[in-house]
């Protein structure tokens, strides 16, 4: 099949990408400045402001299948660069795909659009969009999530979207390399108790996770799906990743409540003053690193078939370079992964 990739050529995207093309696909990347990036001879590369509904129009054209995984991500930032990028551009695709007779459509969400900053363990996707959020990357996300799945049935386009869970692996751009940056400054401290669980994805089991849902789109249509590789107890991890990395464990605490406080303060003065940059705590951080959100996946093992591979001390290795990535074509990911 011929297969589009928005954000194709980022740390998901580009997993996704390879795996397709072993499994036989046809496939096109696009991004921004995809075409400033090196991609294997198996692929095209386009440059796409999903801003642009002509030059969503024109990416789309000729394709039978599109993952759509760029997006805007972030805890601060202006609502209208959320908005422009989450929304309208999600909006661009669907409009897209519907003029040039798309029938598959897989989406990339995140579990955010389910937190409002506290969260059970073992929520599954019957949890509610919250009445308020937040950041704006959750709200933008959940709106684009819902109008994603609302389009499922229309002119037969079969929908779905995947939520995985602190997406991480060897070449994360974001997750780990703060934590290990902040760590090494000595400005890293345990926010809450300690004993809070989290879910988190290896991005190997990420991508399988869609190319899953493009095998499964019959019974996975119309339907949103958390992802994950495993939950663990979120500063015991850290702290095995930082012993790794040669880093002295986190010792320094704050109270959730502290931590939540704070967070609304720093966010006022940020926007009362125009501040560049984050700040350094928010109330949706300090409910990220202080509460439990781990997530019931069962739905995914059953309509997906969904089997995560990367886990424990193999996705540690495979992080720390000392084990190589690779896939089977046509299979889950093998052992030597958002």
């Amino acid at each position: 099949m011929r297969v589009l990739v928005t954000g194709g050529v980022g740390f998901l995207g580009s997993r996704m990408a390879r795996l397709l093309v072993a499994r036989g696909h046809d496939v096109t990347v696009c991004s921004r400045e995809a075409t400033r990036h090196p991609v294997p001879d198996a692929m095209r590369a386009m440059d796409l402001d999903l801003r642009d509904p002509e030059a969503v129009s024109r990416a789309v054209s000729g394709h039978d299948v599109v993952f759509h995984v760029a997006a805007k991500a972030g805890v601060w930032g202006k609502r209208a660069d959320y908005f422009g990028i989450n929304v309208t551009g999600t909006r661009n695709v669907l409009a897209a795909c519907q003029k040039h007779g798309v029938k598959k459509l897989i989406y990339t969400s995140t579990p955010s659009v389910v937190f409002s900053g506290s969260l059970a363990g073992g929520a599954n996707e019957s949890a509610p969009y919250p009445d308020k959020f937040l950041t704006h990357y959750a709200h933008t996300k959940a709106v684009a999530e819902r109008e994603v799945l609302a389009a499922n049935g229309l002119d037969g386009m079969q929908t779905c979207a995947l939520r995985p869970h602190l997406i991480w692996g060897k070449g994360d751009p974001h997750l780990l390399p703060r934590v290990l940056d902040r760590a090494r400054a000595g400005k890293l401290k345990q926010v809450g108790d300690g004993r809070n669980r989290v879910d988190i994805t290896h991005v190997n089991d990420a991508a399988q996770a869609h190319v899953d849902a493009l095998d499964h789109l019959d019974a996975a249509a119309g339907k949103a799906y958390f992802i994950a590789s495993e939950t663990v107890a979120l500063w015991p991890w850290i702290n095995a990743v930082l012993k790794r990395a040669g880093i002295p464990e986190v010792t320094a605490k704050v109270s959730a409540g502290t931590a939540r406080r704070a967070g609304a303060l720093l966010e006022v003065v940020w926007k009362l003053f125009g501040l560049g940059g984050e700040p350094p705590m928010t109330r949706f951080v300090a409910g990220n690193l202080s509460t439990d959100h781990w997530f019931e996946i069962s739905a995914a093992r059953k309509d997906l078939h969904y089997a995560p591979c990367w886990t424990g001390e193999k996705a540690l290795d495979e992080f720390f370079g000392l084990t190589a990535p690779a896939a089977k074509p046509g299979a889950a990911m093998a052992t030597a992964t958002t």
